[in-house]
């Protein structure tokens, strides 16, 4: 690596002589430029004297490259086009929605919510180049408090500082149960004190609905069994019809996961019902916060088109 003290080549030298490459003749490469003749050999003697080489060799007839001065053409094509693109991809990065966008999404949202979201956004922002990282909450939390992503989608509150959390919409959880439960008979709301004596089964370490459901558990004084855990939904839900205990889901996962589920029944709460609230998540300090803050407004607008089953919130 060059040390920053060692003199280097400045943009205006490397088009100067660039251009003089171009064309080997000094008047014509200072009129494409717009600048005077002495301007420009100013410019090529700097670059010279900046390269210790001769770049040019000069007749009374005409221009010709030297051997170093063919060498430093090429590279001097390459740099002045790499900060060509760099200049435009800054400017078309002011524009709003454009340009790289990096959305964290937890495992318990990203399955049901995403198909109504991605239309929307290559719909409604086609220049913003949006991808989707999945992740646990802990991760996604950290990589955008480090700036690895942009914004996220995931259980509000989060507690972390730092952050605008806009909330996007609120969800019942439902009581799933094997189809042959005692309480899979009934459609009548079920109160919270039922969860006393029943096997709980929960996701593993690291997903918030665990800790949600444990928390509901809590308030009524149940307990969640330590014998049988999963590491995503659709394994809970298949846990559940397959007898191992009964489980809490969320509303927008059931016309996924439960659809096609003879096996499996469903139980709503009395009110008030236990839920989640789904937000979106970015950094106070994000220059793009005002955008984010207007793509929160279009993922409400977009979940309310779709009709998914939640609650926008306003």
């Amino acid at each position: 690596m060059i040390p920053i003290s060692e003199p280097m080549p400045s943009l205006a030298q490397l088009r100067s002589f660039l251009a003089v490459a171009e064309h080997l003749h000094f008047r014509e490469a200072a009129t494409t430029l717009r600048m005077s003749q002495p301007t420009l050999s100013g410019n090529i003697a700097a670059l010279e004297e900046v390269l210790d080489s001769q770049l040019l060799e000069r007749t009374t007839r005409k221009v010709l490259l030297t051997p170093a001065g063919e060498r430093v053409a090429e590279h001097a094509g390459r740099v002045l086009a790499a900060v060509e693109a760099l200049m435009g991809e800054v400017a078309q990065n002011r524009d709003p929605f454009s340009g790289p966008a990096h959305l964290g999404v937890i495992p318990t949202v990203a399955p049901y919510v995403l198909p109504a979201l991605l239309p929307m956004f290559a719909r409604r922002f086609p220049h913003l180049k949006l991808t989707v990282h999945e992740a646990k909450t802990d991760r996604i939390l950290e990589e955008v408090r480090e700036g690895r992503l942009d914004m996220a989608l995931l259980a509000l509150p989060t507690d972390t500082s730092g952050l605008v959390e806009e909330p996007l919409y609120d969800e019942d959880f439902l009581l799933a149960l094997p189809h042959d439960h005692p309480l899979a008979g009934d459609d009548a709301p079920i109160g919270r004190d039922a969860l006393k004596g029943l096997d709980i089964v929960l996701l593993n370490q690291g997903h918030c609905l665990r800790e949600q459901a444990i928390d509901v558990c809590r308030e009524v004084g149940a307990r969640a069994t330590a014998a049988t855990y999963a590491t995503s939904l659709p394994t809970l839900v298949q846990l559940v019809a397959g007898g191992l205990g009964v489980t809490l889901v969320p509303e927008s996962a059931v016309p996924v996961e439960t659809g096609k589920r003879a096996r499996l029944a469903l139980r709503r709460f009395a009110s008030p019902a236990p839920g989640r609230t789904i937000g979106l998540a970015y950094r106070a300090s994000s220059a793009r916060a005002p955008e984010h803050a207007q793509l929160a407004k279009a993922i409400r607008s977009a979940i309310r088109q779709r009709r998914l089953p939640v609650k926008v919130v306003s």
